[in-house]
């Protein structure tokens, strides 16, 4: 498998999302987050748009969010309880196994992903994934784009214990705000296959609801950081 040229055609795909403003639909929102959802196109469910500010200079928000084993992200992420790299195919890619708890109330069982992830930290205020002249909204800087999909990888075959699930094009996008450098602007997209035979109301009723969860526990992690 190509996982390098997987890596960046999802970074596009994500990156369109976020300039493609039509039929998103409001499901959830709260001083901290608006969260919309339209129809995916990758799979027979939903993806999931959350837009929020959080309180915190980009790169502490990115300490927070990066994608590497040990890292902050399994301490404040009620949904990531293991992740592992399982190979570095590039300094900005890799492959990686995400393991999540069990879920409301137990209904939904442990679950594990096995994705390609793609970070990319930008300094002239781009925001492509193939380092063309595309400028973020604003034209702020982009710090970070990190960006995920499901991949097979011999390395890391079905866990006894877990259902695999398939994420799809998602991630987050964390750019400054004008004026406010203890600000963050992060955007962050789900669309994930749990797998499994769940109802389709629990799932649509779990993602807004955590994701919401997310940036709320997203700040706190932040500002335990600054209060360092």
């Amino acid at each position: 498998m190509d996982y390098e040229h997987k890596a960046k055609a999802v970074a596009d795909c994500l990156l369109s999302y976020r300039r493609d403003e039509s039929g998103w639909k409001v499901c959830r929102k709260s001083n901290d987050v608006v969260v919309s959802w339209r129809p995916s196109s990758e799979f027979p469910g939903n993806v999931y748009k959350g837009e929020g500010i959080v309180s915190g200079s980009p790169e502490n928000v990115w300490e927070c969010l990066k994608p590497v084993p040990n890292g902050l992200r399994v301490k404040w992420d009620s949904n990531v309880k293991k992740f592992e790299l399982l190979e570095q195919i590039k300094e900005d890619i890799s492959i990686c196994r995400t393991v999540t708890p069990s879920a409301a109330m137990g209904i939904i069982a442990p679950r594990d992903f096995v994705d390609v992830i793609l970070v990319k930290q930008y300094e002239d205020g781009s925001i492509s994934s193939n380092d063309d002249d595309s400028s973020c909204e604003g034209g702020h800087l982009c710090v970070c784009v990190c960006v995920a999909t499901n991949v097979i990888h011999p390395f890391c075959p079905p866990h006894p214990g877990y259902v695999r699930g398939f994420n799809h094009a998602c991630g987050c996008i964390c750019i400054p705000i004008s004026g406010e450098p203890r600000k963050t602007q992060v955007s962050s997209f789900f669309q994930t296959d749990l797998g499994g035979l769940l109802p389709r109301s629990v799932v649509d009723s779990f993602f807004p609801s955590s994701m919401t969860e997310f940036y709320s526990n997203l700040a706190k992690a932040v500002k335990s950081i600054k209060d360092m």
